[in-house]
């Protein structure tokens, strides 16, 4: 990956803005500029001068061998604290740093660097990584080819009596089997009037005839994260249940095809919420329609209905609307879609149709 590429715009970016340097903390941040792959890392980047990684001494090696084109730094004191150091030895008097630092961690700074002016920066390496380039659609490609396969892999196995914690347990097995590196989260299973709850915890409630079955899961390759959420039923759960299917399916295309570079976030989800509100579900659908996916399960952009930012070519999203009803149960249907010129592109093969087993 061009991870040499990476800081450059984003170094152009900071001089835009007037913030010459920047200590980035964020890990996802540090990866996708570097590489690197540790716990421990703080980058100093500067427009004018050589990155510099700083980690500790349990990753120098690590460090060296993965940071792309950055010099690499052990110190003896605090990662922060140094990296500030350092910049204030090159001259620096204006130093960035991401918002999401820890407010102890910068109350420390500040008192450090008398004289130093610390300027708070928001999403200027998240906005980088709204548009994945190729190298990161081909990882999450494969992140989503474990996924599918551990779908198909699981689905044919559902019977009366097995627990949502087995299910749950089989899923992350079959991922891991399938080649992916770990789970990208805690896999969601609800049966029944239990997947009327979005996030519901797996538990041993056991799988009786004319339950649904939600599943919500992704595997997780070279830090790349994949989410897919599909329902299916043991047994007819009923004409309810297979309207609201049908319903979330179609609030699911509508959403997909809307799609297109530059359109606003809230166009997206008011083309979804439609097909819901139309079928009288609006109420019982109370989650964003999706997110942002990539070295983080959630980045931006989040799909909600106030939001007025514009999805870019090349991002890739979640499409999820879901109807949830207490009492009964609950559907969801999410894929992962790239956003791209010719008209996007979902990444899961697995079929989003209600499988009655």
């Amino acid at each position: 990956m061009d991870h040499a590429g990476r800081r450059t715009r984003v170094a152009a970016r900071l001089a835009e803005i007037g913030v010459p340097t920047i200590l980035v903390t964020d890990r996802a941040n540090v990866r996708y500029l570097t590489g690197f792959t540790g716990s421990a890392g703080v980058l100093l980047l500067s427009g004018d001068r050589p990155a510099l990684l700083l980690t500790d001494g349990r990753y120098t090696e690590q460090a060296r061998r993965e940071g792309s084109g950055v010099e690499v730094l052990t110190p003896a004191t605090g990662l922060l604290r140094a990296a500030a150091e350092r910049a204030v030895d090159a001259g620096a008097s204006r130093i960035g740093f991401e918002t999401s630092l820890p407010y102890a961690s910068f109350g420390d700074l500040a008192e450090r660097l008398d004289g130093v002016e610390l300027i708070g920066v928001s999403g200027l390496v998240e906005g980088e990584r709204l548009t994945k380039d190729a190298d990161e659609v081909r990882t999450l490609e494969r992140a989503q080819a474990c996924t599918d396969a551990a779908f198909d892999a699981v689905i044919g196995g559902l019977r009366p009596g097995v627990t949502e914690r087995q299910v749950a347990l089989e899923l992350e097995i079959a991922m891991r089997r399938a080649g992916a590196d770990d789970r990208a989260f805690e896999p969601i299973v609800a049966f029944g009037e239990r997947a009327a709850e979005p996030h519901h915890a797996p538990t041993d409630r056991a799988l009786t005839t004319a339950d649904v079955v939600k599943m919500d899961f992704g595997a997780l390759v070279d830090g790349y994260h994949a989410d897919m959420t599909r329902t299916a039923a043991l047994g007819d759960p009923g004409p309810e249940l297979r309207r609201i299917h049908a319903t979330v399916l179609g609030a699911h295309e509508a959403g997909v095809a809307a799609l297109t570079p530059g359109v606003q976030v809230r166009e997206v989800e008011a083309a979804a919420r439609a097909v819901v509100e139309e079928a009288g579900y609006g109420h019982a659908w109370v989650h964003p329609l999706g997110h942002g996916v990539g070295l983080q399960i959630h980045e931006a952009p989040i799909l909600r209905r106030d939001e007025r930012t514009t999805i870019p070519d090349g991002a890739v999203v979640t499409i999820e609307p879901g109807i949830y009803v207490p009492g009964l149960g609950g559907v969801r249907i999410e894929d992962m879609v790239e956003v791209t010129e010719d008209g996007p592109r979902p990444l899961p093969d697995a079929s989003k149709d209600l499988l009655v087993l």
